[in-house]
């Protein structure tokens, strides 16, 4: 059963094998493993694709990566059967692959890119124009300059981001749960956004 593990951790040698090592102890089998930020305070965080046998407990994967010193588990969750870990290169190559459709390939594929439950296209008089399966039929337009963190009063549960495409439509993105959108992945959603801009129009 694959599951996503967020965490924080000391920016120096052998912290990251420290974690493996304990993941390892624990029983989970680690597939992939992807740094999401390094931090000024000499901090990273990285996101670990797992699995683990069916009928085991997270729990006991978040026990042992929390005892190490300077260790701290951010957020785990389940992660979907067959999910691949997209990385923002390979969706470059996909959008590039067909520009004529490169706003509705981006949404496709941001939900993978970014670990997020659904992608939208948001338009400012048409409402939501593109969209993956998981996400509103409705979302309001929202005036930005540049990619930010989204609040949503009447929805506590999911965390939002966008970023802008032009005057007249924005990208959201929408992850139920969490973990808390990092700065760098706020930087990265606006780059992909401008790159997908300059395909289109190339």
């Amino acid at each position: 059963m694959p599951f996503l593990l967020r965490v924080l951790l000391p920016d120096v040698p052998g912290s990251l094998g420290r974690v493996a090592t304990a993941i390892g102890m624990a029983g989970g089998d680690i597939e992939a493993i992807e740094i999401v930020e390094k931090r000024d305070d000499g901090t990273a965080v990285d996101d670990v694709l797992l699995e683990l046998d069916p009928g085991m407990m997270p729990d006991s994967v978040v026990s042992a990566c929390n005892v190490l010193e300077d260790v701290e588990v951010l957020w785990i969750s389940r992660y979907p059967a067959g999910g691949n870990l997209v990385m923002d290169l390979e969706a470059v190559e996909e959008l590039t692959a067909s520009p004529e459709r490169a706003f509705d390939k981006l949404i496709d594929l941001l939900p993978a890119t970014f670990r997020v439950d659904w992608a939208a296209r948001v338009h400012r008089a048409k409402g939501v124009v593109y969209r993956t399966s998981a996400a509103p039929d409705d979302f309001e337009f929202v005036e930005i300059e540049a990619p930010v963190r989204l609040e949503a009063p009447e929805d506590e549960v999911t965390l939002f981001a966008a970023a802008r495409l032009d005057g007249n439509e924005i990208v959201v993105i929408g992850r139920r749960g969490g973990p808390e959108f990092a700065d760098s992945e706020i930087a990265r959603l606006g780059h992909l956004c401008g790159l997908a801009v300059t395909i289109a129009n190339t």
